[in-house]
């Protein structure tokens, strides 16, 4: 961990990686000599995932991964899913001398990926590379994303070198370490619990169109401030949690605005929304909340106000199977034993639509994340790796045979 997090460091002590910059290239690199020293094949797909393969039990036989990313936050920590890909490679090692020395006899291969664009802080949306894996979001579509800056997913894939040609394996599980970026675990003293449930997510991209002015002369009245319109659904939207308490999280967590001078009246201003829920009903109304407030917003603001782009993900539950498996694993190791829903998002949520898949979840301190200060004790971290190599173990043991998808 405190190797990986020596790339691309921040002198805070986080790391600063979005996808596909200098930073996320030195990441992977990184990533391909561990595969490299570990023996393990090195896949690279179309939209840049990694994946290090353990062959182990034959070409035919079934494909256990787990991993995560290294991708992050601008700024940002130095836990966030790199935990999950460093766990893997530990876990890797170790079932690798387990089958060697006779102790596992293997049914199944082992693969440990890096998910391309998990953030989605240089992309929008997140989850891309597991998206386009699972067949959510096709390749082609993918590659013409643009950031900022107007440079798409495949030019920044070929400027750092990780745009891959290989064709990965196909899972019949995943199981996805994560710190929790929660305060639930340390509130209840606990190390460690299986995530039994996601929330869902609606993300909007919006924009306020008003009249570019003198912000000196310009009377009052007058004025068309796109901001202003923002400002005041930003205000709505909180206000409108508080009528679905515990079971709505509203955020507006990126805006630009135009000319962005400090002596114009802003012409445009863009906001990123985003409605979660563990409750797709609740989802569905928030948008509905969100449409009649973005009207009211411009009619208050006097400007123009329109919607860009939604984006979609449905609420839903993890594996059952694998659920009972990590809590048989806690329960040999001695842990007790509590379920949590994830409101961040994973990878895991666009494998489960393929596979069998679940995300564990490592005690948080302070239950802060995408910050540099962002911690997990070491003790818990190994805490959670022991849990990963016996729920890999029995699912290479097994070819993962007893699990159902659902």
């Amino acid at each position: 961990m405190e190797e990986q997090g020596a790339v691309a460091g921040t002198p805070e002590g986080g790391v600063d990686r979005p996808a596909l910059t200098e930073g996320d290239r030195a990441a992977r690199d990184w990533l391909r000599a561990k595969f490299d020293a570990l023996g393990m094949r090195t896949l690279v797909d179309g939209i840049g995932n990694m994946f290090g393969c353990l062959d182990l039990a034959g070409p035919h036989a079934p494909w256990i991964m787990t991993g995560s990313h290294l991708d992050s936050q601008p700024n940002g920590g130095r836990f966030d899913g790199a935990y999950g890909v460093v766990a893997g490679l530990v876990a890797a090692s170790a079932i690798k001398e387990a089958v060697r020395n006779g102790s596992v006899s293997p049914k199944a291969n082992l693969a440990v990926c890096n998910w391309t664009n998990e953030e989605g802080a240089r992309f929008q949306p997140s989850l891309i590379g597991s998206s386009v894996y699972s067949g959510s979001m096709s390749l082609q579509d993918a590659l013409a994303v643009k950031d900022g800056a107007g440079i798409a997913v495949g030019q920044a894939l070929d400027a750092i070198g990780y745009r891959g040609h290989d064709v990965p394996p196909r899972p019949a599980a995943f199981v996805e370490m994560h710190v929790e970026c929660a305060p639930d675990l340390e509130a209840a003293g606990l190390q460690l619990a299986p995530f039994t449930r996601y929330w869902g997510a609606t993300k909007i991209r919006a924009r306020f169109t008003g009249l570019q002015a003198h912000t000196g002369p310009t009377p009052m009245e007058r004025r068309r401030d796109a901001l202003l319109g923002a400002a005041y659904l930003i205000a709505d939207l909180r206000e409108l949690c508080g009528t679905a308490a515990d079971t709505l999280y509203t955020s507006a967590g990126r805006i630009e605005v135009l000319p962005n001078s400090p002596n114009s009246v802003i012409s445009e201003a863009t906001l990123w929304v985003e409605l979660r829920s563990p409750v797709q009903d609740v989802l569905a109304w928030a948008e509905k909340q969100f449409l009649a407030a973005l009207e009211r917003s411009a009619a208050r603001a006097e400007v123009g106000g329109q919607v860009l782009h939604t984006e979609r993900r449905k609420a839903g539950v993890f594996d059952a199977g694998l659920c009972r498996m990590v809590e048989a694993a806690m329960n040999a190791e001695g842990l007790q034993v509590m379920h949590l829903s994830t409101i961040a998002a994973h990878d895991a949520i666009r494998l489960a639509e393929i596979c069998p898949s679940i995300v564990v979840a490592v005690r948080s301190i302070g239950g802060i994340c995408h910050n540099s200060i962002e911690y997990s004790n070491p003790e818990d971290l190994a805490a959670g790796t022991r849990i990963l190599v016996r729920a890999l173990s029995e699912l290479i043991a097994t070819g993962a045979k007893d699990l159902r998808h659902n």
